[in-house]
């Protein structure tokens, strides 16, 4: 029988204060969405099939957030796991106390309701809380021991800032009318447009994080195109989340796609500098 570690005031210590991070995390990466009415009204509306959809696709990405980045400083499949399930309690009593003190969800909403409001928050704002170590640490973060990432995960990372930069526009009606007021030649040059915000972000512009890209030519077709097929792909499993997708046509759709998709963009290259 494994004998119960001693209680060691220090690492607890150090364990809230990583816990507190966290809810500064949530609270901050969450905020624009807990006060967007568009993702009350989805909370309400949205089938439950994609509600659970949504949180089951959501686990994976908060684990891989976990593995890379994590509020704490421990390692292993267990703490990652661990950081996971805290990451997404987070995002949950971050959701449910500001909808609460918001007057959004009250005491006598109907259960389902409120579980949704709730529910669909709770996974961006578990992404804020695995990157609070990062983005709210003194020195960024940065201990020197942190996993760097393969190639497919930079990939990963690309799809969950492209998720994170979807969700705070692709409830809203915006985006349809956007992509119903443009032209193909306004799709063209938002293609054109988010192609070269992702490179330039992430290895021309001289942002902190910022990577060296000694073969641009490789570089370009390594990582910025298969991002912006990244980006492209999670703005259209966002709008079908958000029951976006039927009643367009394929034109109709791709535009949407093409617009959803170039906030999408920005968050893949800002993910590469954040974690």
């Amino acid at each position: 029988m494994t004998a119960a570690r001693p209680f060691d005031l220090r690492r607890e210590s150090a364990y809230l204060r990583d816990l507190g991070r966290a809810f500064g995390g949530a609270l901050l990466f969450n905020v624009p969405l807990l006060m967007t009415m568009e993702m009350w009204e989805q909370g309400v509306t949205m089938d439950r099939w994609r509600l659970l959809a949504f949180i089951l696709s959501g686990l994976p990405l908060l684990y891989g957030l976990a593995y890379y980045a994590g509020f704490s400083k421990r390692r292993g499949l267990r703490n990652d796991l661990l950081d996971t399930a805290v990451a997404l309690a987070v995002g949950f009593v971050t959701a449910s106390v500001l909808l609460v003190m918001f007057g959004v969800v009250d005491w006598n909403a109907p259960p389902r309701e409120a579980l949704g409001m709730v529910a669909l928050q709770a996974i961006p704002g578990g992404m804020g809380a695995l990157l609070a170590r990062r983005q709210l640490a003194g020195g960024g973060g940065d201990d020197g021991d942190e996993d760097q990432a393969s190639y497919v995960g930079e990939l990963f990372l690309m799809a969950a800032g492209a998720l994170f930069f979807a969700l705070n526009v692709a409830p809203t009606e915006e985006v349809i009318l956007i992509a119903y007021k443009a032209t193909p030649w306004h799709a063209l040059a938002l293609i054109v447009a988010s192609v070269a915000l992702m490179h330039v972000i992430v290895f021309e512009a001289g942002f902190a994080g910022q990577e060296e890209a000694e073969h641009p030519l490789k570089a370009f077709a390594h990582f910025t195109l298969p991002g912006y097929a990244i980006a492209l792909g999670i703005s259209l499993f966002v709008l079908f989340l958000f029951g976006r997708v039927e009643g367009h046509s394929l034109e109709g759709l791709t535009q949407t796609v093409i617009v959803l998709g170039f906030p999408a963009a920005v968050g893949a290259a800002a993910a590469r500098l954040l974690v």
